[in-house]
């Protein structure tokens, strides 16, 4: 994919320096072909698969919580997800790759499975066994995607521990790294037999000294650095929802977005790429510059300027695209912030209808790891400038290096916008430092502790607006968590079967809804749990009783049921003989809560087990049922008012030791009281037949 971009991008700069000659001829080159690329992937994706819209990392995290959502591993989506994103990136839209390799390397593991699958046996039958598979390979997949973006099998695999799975299995450690380990390897080999590369090195290999990497003096600098970067990347993933959620609110705009989405995306992409000309505002920002061309020249080990003039560089180096005669390098770097800020705006309501009309979007970190690398280049270069001399220890003279602020910078932000800590470690191996080690890692953690307390990651504020089967992580201020249970927040009207349900009654469950499962309990009056029917059973159930009694009793039907209306109407008599459940599978042991549950229990089952619903039973009977919209909505607040139950004051104090609620103490103790009766008058009855054999035995 790299070999392909590289070349889309030696192709525009070749067809831009044959327009030398005139200004507007460079400008409609420069414009024109980042314009077809555009609306190519844009009708390509919507053409052979909706479903590669989008990054990928959200829809992943579903599929992995156990909702398989329609078409989004096949193959043609992995074919409309490669080519799309080669395009985009082709065209140098501020966009990563990032989310979408993790979507790729999932769909082809899922493929993979799929394909094992045909030679695998006996293990056919075990649906579950087989379903379990498929989840530890798609986890092992976005380790390996993201190990072959940045030749980072150790953050690779790390990041997809974090981001993914809330709980991760251990057995699935080792996979992830084993196969993160082997496609970064590949991926740095293939440079080498290529002969672009003499060895295997980092990505972004920097030359940084080795014998006094850092001064204590600025391990503050990083820290403020850390705290400043979780600000932005909260305010990053904020303006991202506002934005998202104002353009899902212009329907108009919407329908016409529907039929025009070729011209949208030609409008756009004419807006970046005249931002971004060389000979326009361009020159202010190194316009010309690719993603990975600004991340080489922000984590190069030399500083800038001297004073604020940009040093004099060789003309193609990549550093000489910093250089203005009428502005220095802060002036230039700033506006270089200020506009991929801009961009990002521009690109959120672009790609928002590239590849569908919903909110997808492809979102990678190498967006945000340039933004924030362009952050710490500022803040070492302004150091820099502050303290030419630099630290002097022993007598040795050590200049500030500017490069690594901006590795700093890089690392933080991406880990204040996605809220994970191996972004430090994928600095690391991206640059192959790992002497920065403790101001990376001081950054990473001070960002996320800011971040998170403001807003969710980028990764689940999408999950929010799309609405995806997602459960929400618990808040560190959410203290209600322990004192809001089950009782609270559950569905007390339950739709159930009994043993003794007629057809007619399945019949009617069935058609009122679009339950997966449906409770089996032994009748009405006790509501004993007995266990689960799925749906699909229930349906079989139903379809193999009307074939029964189609077969065995219409040779014995009067001939005046010959008659359709009157057909219809015998089958309905039979709709009230009940039902036989023998030749139905009934899971004896589906998942149980009681109403005394707390919520911050029920999270942690709910994830650990990824369930989608939970009965709630009291001394086994069915009370009530919990689902994924009843936790999430208990979670996010948004009860109604008489939703809860508020504790009166000093109730903890009043209910020390109590474990049960009163009615639960009440029905315990007529439980205890009726076995109690049951075995004293079984004790009575065997003491009256032992006194009976006595006296029969002395008379004998």
């Amino acid at each position: 994919m790299d070999v392909f971009v590289d070349n889309f991008t030696e192709a525009h700069r070749w067809i831009y320096d044959l327009a030398d000659s005139h200004v507007l001829l460079q400008y409609l080159a420069w414009v024109a072909y980042s314009m077809f690329l555009m609306c190519f992937a844009a009708g390509f994706a919507n053409i052979v698969s909706i479903q590669a819209a989008g990054s990928g990392i959200p829809e992943m995290k579903t599929c992995l919580r156990g909702v398989m959502l329609q078409e989004y591993l096949t193959f043609k989506t992995l074919v409309s997800k490669v080519i799309s994103l080669i395009c985009v990136l082709g065209s140098e839209l501020p966009v990563g790759k990032e989310g979408p390799f993790v979507h790729i390397g999932s769909m082809c593991a899922a493929l993979l499975c799929k394909f094992m699958s045909l030679f695998s046996g006996i293990y056919k039958v075990l649906e579950n066994f087989i379903i379990a598979r498929n989840k530890e390979m798609m986890t092992v997949g976005c380790a390996v995607g993201i190990g072959c973006c940045f030749a980072s099998p150790i953050g690779g695999a790390l990041f997809s521990l974090e981001v993914t799975s809330m709980f991760f299995v251990a057995r699935n450690y080792w996979r992830g790294f084993l196969s993160a380990t082997f496609g970064a390897f590949i991926f740095r080999l293939l440079p080498v037999w290529n002969r672009q590369e003499d060895t295997l090195m980092a990505l972004y290999a920097t030359k940084y000294r080795l014998d006094f990497p850092f001064d204590l003096q600025e391990l503050p600098v990083f820290a403020v650095m850390g705290i400043v970067c979780g600000f932005g990347g909260a305010f990053f993933v904020y303006l991202y929802g506002k934005i998202t959620l104002f353009v899902k609110k212009q329907k108009a705009t919407n329908s016409f977005l529907m039929k025009n989405c070729f011209l949208y995306s030609a409008l756009v992409s004419v807006l970046i790429s005249t931002l971004t000309f060389p000979l326009g505002f361009g020159q202010f920002m190194a316009g010309q510059l690719t993603q990975r061309e600004s991340l080489i020249s922000f984590f190069d080990h030399r500083t800038w300027s001297n004073h604020g003039i940009v040093a004099d560089f060789d003309n193609d180096d990549h550093l000489a695209a910093w250089k203005h005669p009428q502005a220095n390098v802060f002036v230039i770097l700033s506006i270089f912030v200020i506009m991929k800020v801009n961009k990002h705006t521009d690109t959120q309501f672009s790609l928002l209808f590239i590849f569908s009309y919903d909110d997808s979007q492809i979102k990678g970190n190498a967006y945000v790891c340039v933004l924030g690398a362009a952050f710490g280049r500022l803040v070492g270069e302004g150091l820099a400038t502050l303290f030419p001399d630099g630290f002097n220890m022993d007598g040795h003279v050590y200049h500030i290096t500017p490069g690594v602020y901006a590795v700093v910078g890089a690392a933080a932000l991406t880990a204040g916008v996605t809220h994970t800590i191996s972004t430090g470690v994928i600095m690391m191996e991206l640059t192959g430092q790992i002497n920065y080690a403790l101001p990376i890692l001081i950054s990473v953690i001070l960002s996320n502790m800011i971040s998170q307390s403001l807003q969710p990651s980028i990764y689940d504020k999408v999950i929010r607006i799309k609405k995806l089967p997602y459960l929400p992580m618990l808040s560190w201020g959410h203290r209600d968590k322990y004192n809001i249970h089950v009782g609270d927040f559950m569905k007390r009207e339950v739709r159930y079967i009994t043993l003794n349900s007629t057809y007619r009654d399945i019949f009617k469950i069935l058609g009122s809804g679009n339950l997966k499962t449906l409770p089996l309990v032994k009748s009405t009056e006790s509501m004993l749990l007995l266990g689960s029917v799925e749906r699909a059973q229930l349906l079989a159930l139903l379809k193999q009783r009307s074939q029964h009694l189609r077969k065995e009793n219409a040779p014995t039907m009067p001939i005046s049921y010959k008659v359709h209306f009157q057909i219809e109407e015998w089958e309905e008599q039979q709709l009230d003989e009940q039902v036989n459940f023998n030749n139905c599978k009934i899971d004896p042991a589906p998942f149980q809560l009681v109403e005394r549950t707390s919520l911050h229990k029920t999270h942690t089952m709910f994830s650990v087990l990824n369930l989608d619903y939970a009965y709630v039973t009291s001394i086994g009977r069915l009370v009530g049922v919990v689902s994924l919209k009843e936790l999430c909505k208990a979670i996010e607040g948004s009860l109604p008012a008489d939703g809860v139950r508020l504790r009166p004051i000093l109730a903890t104090f009043r209910d020390r030791g109590v474990r049960g609620s009163w009615t639960e103490t009440t029905e315990l103790r007529k439980l205890l009281d009726h076995q109690i009766k049951k075995q004293t008058e079984k004790m009575k009855s065997s003491s009256i037949i032992t006194t009976i054999l006595g006296e029969m035995c002395t008379f004998y």
